[in-house]
């Protein structure tokens, strides 16, 4: 039987339209997709800048969706479920980034930082540790080195602390000496509490050494030697802690008083104070004055030349306790009117984030700052 070439002509040009016409659908699709995908993108934009997160994520899925090789949506999706507090999802899609093997070295390292930042979030610190780890020797180091100082901070590893503040210090990050003087302090005193008075020593004397501008240095070395019995040692250690941080002689004056009274130092002491006086009444330096001098009239005398420089609600209830009213009734009743009005006067304020407690703390138990507590009280600021 003879082939009919009659079908192949025929057959040629209609296999060739057919593959046109499928070849414009494809093309056309391809661009109503890809004009979707940035529609998509910038209706999450705008939702992202009008504050609707939920909306902002429906939005970048769809992109995603629309161009899955994007990474840059990857990343903005990320981090919108991160912000939202969704870190299950955030870690989800930024994994999902590391694996692909399609992904440049700096994208990988900004997705293993993004991932590092869902396990900080999340308050998983051991696998947060292990991804900040990972980005030793990227541009990210320094980000993840001061991650890991938070860490080990908000774990207590005061060893661990010292070895990425010395780092960064190393690496010109700025300056961590006084850090490294308060993980010294801390370091020292748990090793006074387990009995090791002489490595407590040691790391007070670097402490000082390394900050000499930290008065806490100086009241924890001077705390030491007090405690073993070396009580004209303990006072020195706050005469050199107020040659290098007058400021902060009010944290230590009361301390300093009861050192001179024990040391016979009372002249001494009283000299110091009183040019702290000078300088800027405080409330604390007012007290310890009163507690060193002898005689009503001139314990009367500092409470009132306080007041003449400086108002204060607690230097006035101090004073009215010595001063005698024509009813002892009356006088019990103002008095306790006047402490219970002037207690929330006598406590230390954080500067950073308001928190207010009785005792002055040296990193503030409700935003773990630094030396953020001023060393004078609520009333005097």
């Amino acid at each position: 039987m003879d082939f009919d070439f009659t079908w192949l002509l025929w057959g040629l040009p209609l296999a060739f339209a057919l593959g046109w016409a499928a070849s414009r659908f494809d093309l056309r699709q391809w661009r109503m997709e890809g004009r979707q995908a940035p529609k998509a993108y910038f209706r999450g934009l705008n939702h992202l800048l009008n504050e609707q997160q939920d909306q902002a994520i429906d939005a970048f899925i769809e992109a995603v969706q629309g161009d899955p090789d994007t990474a840059e949506l990857h990343f903005a999706l990320g981090n919108l479920f991160r912000r939202r507090g969704d870190y299950d999802r955030a870690v989800r899609v930024h994994e999902h980034l590391l694996s692909r093997a399609d992904i440049d070295r700096k994208d990988r390292d900004r997705a293993q930082h993004a991932l590092a930042l869902d396990f900080l979030k999340a308050g998983l610190l051991d696998r947060a540790e292990a991804a900040l780890h990972k980005l030793e020797g990227s541009a990210f180091e320094g980000e993840a080195l001061l991650a890991l100082l938070g860490i080990y901070e908000r774990s207590r590893d005061w060893p661990q602390a010292k070895r990425i503040a010395q780092r960064l210090e190393d690496a010109e990050q700025g300056s961590f000496a006084t850090r490294l003087a308060h993980y010294l302090c801390e370091e020292a005193d748990l090793a006074q509490r387990g009995g090791d008075g002489a490595k407590a020593l040691q790391l007070l004397n670097e402490a000082v050494q390394r900050a000499p501008q930290l008065a806490r240095g100086w009241m924890a070395l001077s705390a030491l030697k007090a405690h073993t019995g070396d009580a004209s040692g303990a006072f020195d250690a706050l005469v050199r802690m107020n040659q290098h941080a007058p400021q902060s002689l009010p944290l230590a004056a009361r301390a300093l008083a009861d050192l001179a009274r024990q040391t016979g130092r009372e002249a001494e002491a009283m000299k110091l104070l009183q040019a702290s006086h000078e300088r800027a009444p405080a409330i604390d330096v007012t007290e310890a004055l009163a507690s060193l001098s002898s005689g009503t009239e001139a314990v009367r005398g500092h409470y009132l030349s306080h007041l003449e420089r400086e108002p204060s609600l607690v230097i006035t209830t101090q004073w009215m306790a010595g001063e005698t009213l024509s009813s002892p009734t009356a006088k019990a009743s103002v008095q306790k009117a006047l402490e219970h009005a002037s207690a929330p006067l006598r406590r230390y304020r954080c500067a950073a984030c308001g928190f207010e407690a009785r005792q002055h703390f040296w990193q503030c138990p409700g935003c773990q700052a630094w030396d953020s507590y001023p060393a004078r009280r609520v009333e005097e600021l």
